[in-house]
């Protein structure tokens, strides 16, 4: 009988069927027998080891015993019965007990005969007694595979309720291994597996699944993490190389009098060494034959924005258009009003378009942008759309990317221009813009590793002259008269406050609620006609938010109270204190963007982080970060371990994170040596054409067919 190819649908395995395969599809995605041989275990419990009853020690370990019944009874009790077998070896005896399923397993039990039990042990009325064990006839735990570590699967409550428990699973890997007979191509060279001591593929598996000891189970696990990383490093390095082998960009090839005009009369503040030394990585790019495709990082307030408009106008000197997206609205008018301001005075058009942009405006965006008088469109998602066609894009800045879909920024390569050089050899069509990628959220080392191994990375990393680091502290509700009482003093320095309320999605009646009683409380405390107060929420019409906002900013009202609507996009130099409700209920990346909101002028800014005095471990470790750190990338370290990659990132839409076994932060050191190994592999053999790594050739090529690297035949 011929081996079964791994891409069988799994409902062919034995003991399977199509209810099974139904469930299993639809709880746990597996489809095929591959799915469920990378259906990793996620711990394991040991079972190297045969106790005696008369070893037992009162623990609470999971303990393994062969012995016999030798009696059944059902006991009363004061709520239902319960079933107590009497189990016994060669030292001792002890009880089994089940609440529940009495009546099948009382008829299934056999008497005087040898089984393998294994639970955990607790010590009642004087003797050990194991609630409903794991059982099997000793006949056919000796028949099956041996396993020293059980392994423990992912399970659902639906699952469960199926009968597909974890001993279930178990049996159907047994099933897939005899009928496979664990036969697993590898994927990795010679040369690897001998260099770094790595276990063959096969072997891997077997002991991933069904490991003898634990030196064995840690050698399959660190060779199936090395080979998820290798492989995600090895993609993102492909791609990363065929952009500038194959993409060719716009050339970019002189620094013009826009550029000049402003960096000599008009740049607002001397720029900082960060800010200079992202500008050269740009230009080097720009003046490359090659698409630029670059992530700008820098904190909130670090200046990234000054970095985007010097870039633009590279594109405008070189005859070419620049764009601007950003995911909000209140965004997009940021943007739009601080570059409009900067580039006025250097006679440059810029528009701003989004989804409430009336149509006769967009009539005339539409077609200033096709005659080339408009230099600079800035806007939301609206700039996709198919009207939206640029006579010469060049230049296409992206604004916290991970907010947008992939699908999303594709369409923005599809607007770009043609080279303004007619002998030039790419001329025959247009050619995607530059990319500029800028975020304010930091992304620690190693998940921008994974993230964005195809962009080039530029960080700013210091803050410009004059900026005092936000003073942040935690205060309990107890205190709330003595942090009301500097808030009046800041108050009376001319100085203005934000109080921010948590937004749950769950329910936005409770927000609105919370928000209305801290209004309230507020408003009792900085009464009118001394104080004003201006109140946004997501339930209020967009024309009343921007009215209340802009209030604000005027400085005709000294207190802002909200939800973290103005997470992103106020801007207000004059306001130096910020004070979040509830602020455990914020994420870590959440508190430290609204505290960027503060700290915008000359003057010493705070940050008061307002809490009840019961708080999880988490929430400790979060307060306790913010208060010690305004390093956004430290930050970002300390939210990566608490959540993982995939909250932080919205990693789900990139596609390349959907990791099986590997962790981004555990595996930190795997990762490292991956991404080296695969940059040494693509220097050496970049077709992977050398018949030493023909392994690798075949797996990569079915990677890339199957869009994920667990989905392809072993």
């Amino acid at each position: 009988m011929n081996t079964p190819n791994l891409q069988t649908p799994i409902v062919y395995l034995k003991g399977v069927g199509p209810n099974r395969a139904e469930t299993l599809q639809s709880e746990l995605g597996i489809h095929t027998y591959q799915d469920l041989l990378n259906l990793f275990p996620n711990r394991y419990l040991d079972k190297t080891q045969y106790y005696k009853i008369g070893q037992l020690q009162r623990s609470n370990a999971d303990v393994q015993i062969v012995g016999k019944i030798v009696n059944i009874k059902t006991v009363e009790q004061k709520r239902g019965k319960r079933l107590v077998a009497t189990f016994v070896d060669d030292t001792g005896d002890m009880e089994l007990v089940w609440f529940r399923g009495q009546k099948w397993i009382r008829e299934n039990l056999k008497l005087n005969t040898a089984y393998v039990i294994f639970g955990r042990c607790n010590w009642f009325n004087g003797k050990f007694s194991m609630p409903h064990p794991d059982m099997e006839l000793l006949t056919e735990h000796q028949k099956g595979l041996k396993v020293g570590m059980q392994p423990i699967y992912p399970s659902t409550e639906k699952l469960s309720n199926k009968g597909i428990t974890n001993r279930v699973i178990s049996k159907m890997m047994q099933q897939l291994f005899l009928e496979t007979k664990a036969r697993f191509s590898e994927t990795l060279s010679d040369n690897i597996l001998k260099e770094i001591h790595l276990l063959p593929k096969a072997e891997s598996l077997l002991n991933i699944h069904f490991p003898k000891n634990q030196e064995l189970l840690a050698k399959a696990q660190f060779r199936l993490k090395f080979e998820e990383l290798f492989f995600i490093q090895l993609q993102l390095l492909t791609k990363k190389a065929l952009r500038q082998q194959k993409i060719k960009g716009l050339p970019f090839d002189q620094v013009g009098e826009y550029f000049k005009e402003f960096y000599d009369h008009h740049l607002p503040f001397e720029l900082t060494g960060a800010q200079k030394r992202v500008i050269k990585e740009i230009r080097q790019d720009l003046g490359s034959n090659a698409q630029m495709n670059r992530l700008l990082q820098g904190d909130v307030g670090s200046g990234k924005t000054i970095v985007g408009v010097m870039t633009m106008l590279l594109a405008i000197d070189n005859g070419y258009q620049a764009c601007l997206m950003a995911p909000t609205e209140i965004l997009a008018n940021q943007h739009y009003t601080g570059i409009k301001k900067l580039l006025d005075k250097v006679g440059l058009n810029c528009a701003l378009l989004t989804g409430s942009t009336k149509k006769s405006e967009r009539t005339v965006i539409h077609a200033n942008l096709e005659n080339g008088s408009l230099h600079i469109l800035v806007g939301t998602h609206a700039l996709l759309e198919d009207k939206v066609q640029f006579q010469n894009l060049g230049l296409a800045i992206i604004d916290e990317q991970h907010r947008f879909g992939v699908a999303q920024r594709a369409k923005l390569w599809h607007k770009g221009g043609t080279p303004q050089n007619a002998d030039n050899e790419t001329s025959a069509g247009s050619l995607p813009p530059h990319i500029l990628v800028m975020t304010a959220t930091p992304i620690p080392r190693t998940l921008a590793m994974s993230l964005y191994g195809d962009l080039d990375i530029s960080v700013i990393d210091e803050l410009p002259p004059g900026r005092k680091p936000v003073k942040t502290v935690h205060r309990f509700d107890s205190n709330r008269l003595k942090v009301f009482g500097f808030v009046r003093d800041e108050i009376k320095k001319g100085r203005q406050v934000y109080v921010v309320y948590p937004l749950i999605q769950e329910s936005e009646a409770l927000d609105y609620k919370d928000l209305m009683d801290g209004y309230e409380s507020i408003a009792r405390d900085f009464p009118m006609p001394e104080y004003q107060i201006s109140i946004v929420h997501g339930q209020m019409k967009p024309a009343d938010k921007d009215y209340e906002m802009d209030r604000f900013v005027r400085g005709e009202t000294q207190i802002m109270v909200a939800t973290t609507v103005i997470e992103v996009g106020v801007n207000v130099p004059n306001a130096s204190v910020m004070v979040i409700e509830s602020a455990e209920r914020f994420g870590l990346s959440q508190l430290h963007q609204l505290r960027g909101r503060v700290g915008r002028g000359a003057d010493q800014s705070y940050c008061i982080l307002m809490t009840g005095h019961k708080l999880s471990e988490e929430s400790k470790t979060r307060l306790q970060t913010m208060t010690q750190t305004n390093d956004g990338f430290e930050i970002a370290e300390v939210d990566l371990k608490l959540r993982g990659p995939g909250d932080i990132m919205g990693t789900q839409q990139s596609g390349v994170l959907n990791l099986k076994i590997a962790d981004i932060v555990k595996d930190n050191d795997i990762l490292k040596t991956a991404r080296h190994y695969a940059i040494q592999l693509l220097k050496t053999d970049p077709r992977l054409e050398k018949p030493e790594n023909l392994p690798i050739r075949h797996a990569y090529s079915q990677i890339v067919k199957h869009k994920n690297i667990w989905n392809y035949i072993s």
